[in-house]
């Protein structure tokens, strides 16, 4: 005579089960349990970026009233971070299809000589500043994504030559290493339905001071109407205090 299964022991063993599952909480808005916790874990990092200062403020402002916007200041006062962040805010908004950031291939006063790898491998310690801001405005995933459809593009400006950038939002920087002639090239890449910024300090060129051409552009730019020249300070810096008081000595 077969053995009757013991039906109470199973209902005990699903009803501590279903318990156990009830009783998990999620760690940081992650839980192991369901499909739908996993979706939320790749929710893009999307934050509304607030100014700490009026400088900043008065950026993100031309930014938001400008096609074309010159951002001038020392270190630290978040030049890049504002423009690749309001960058990422109109492309999630669908204000532009793609987003292109550019920086020139300057070592900074030392060679690194010649570098193993393809195009993106050589580009990579060079490009990194604008990677790491855009990794803290988008999940890792996301911006893989976004980077192998070619929606974020990142290029260096020997690039840029003889492209039209339509319906995209262009940020340039550390445009103090670019000369004048870089520059006036890379700004006339403005096409329809777009919005670039220019950042950088003049003070920190790693070009010998008569190359650099951003001081000069940013002054004959102040006299064209619908473009922004915002010039912030020390007072602007949002990094350790002790930057704003280093710079003012050295």
């Amino acid at each position: 005579m077969a053995k009757r299964p013991n039906t109470r022991k199973t209902r005990e063993h699903i009803h501590h089960e279903n318990e156990g599952e009830n009783n998990v909480r999620s760690l940081f808005g992650w839980s192991p349990l369901g499909n739908d916790e996993e979706e939320r874990r790749d929710q893009r990092f999307l934050r509304h970026v607030k100014p700490r200062s009026d400088g900043q403020e008065n950026l993100m402002k031309a930014i938001d009233n400008s096609p074309l916007i010159v951002a001038i200041g020392p270190a630290g006062t978040g030049k890049t971070y504002l423009a690749v962040s309001k960058a990422v805010e109109a492309l999630e908004s669908g204000q532009v299809s793609r987003i292109i950031l550019s920086r020139p291939a300057v070592e900074a006063g030392e060679s690194l000589g010649y570098l193993p790898g393809h195009v993106e491998d050589k580009l990579g310690p060079y490009l990194r500043p604008l990677l790491d801001a855009l990794s803290d405005r988008l999940s890792p995933k996301r911006l893989k994504m976004l980077m192998s459809e070619g929606i974020i593009e990142i290029a260096p400006v020997g690039f840029m030559r003889g492209r039209t950038l339509n319906n995209a939002f262009v940020v340039i920087d550390e445009a103090q290493n670019c000369t004048y002639g870089q520059l006036k090239m890379l700004l006339t890449r403005l096409g329809w339905n777009s919005t670039m910024v220019v950042t950088g300090d003049p003070h920190q060129t790693d070009l010998l001071p008569e190359m650099s051409g951003l001081a000069q552009i940013a002054n004959q730019l102040e006299k064209v109407e619908d473009i922004a020249v915002v010039r912030l300070e020390a007072k602007d810096i949002v990094r350790h205090p002790l930057v704003a008081s280093m710079l003012k000595v050295l």
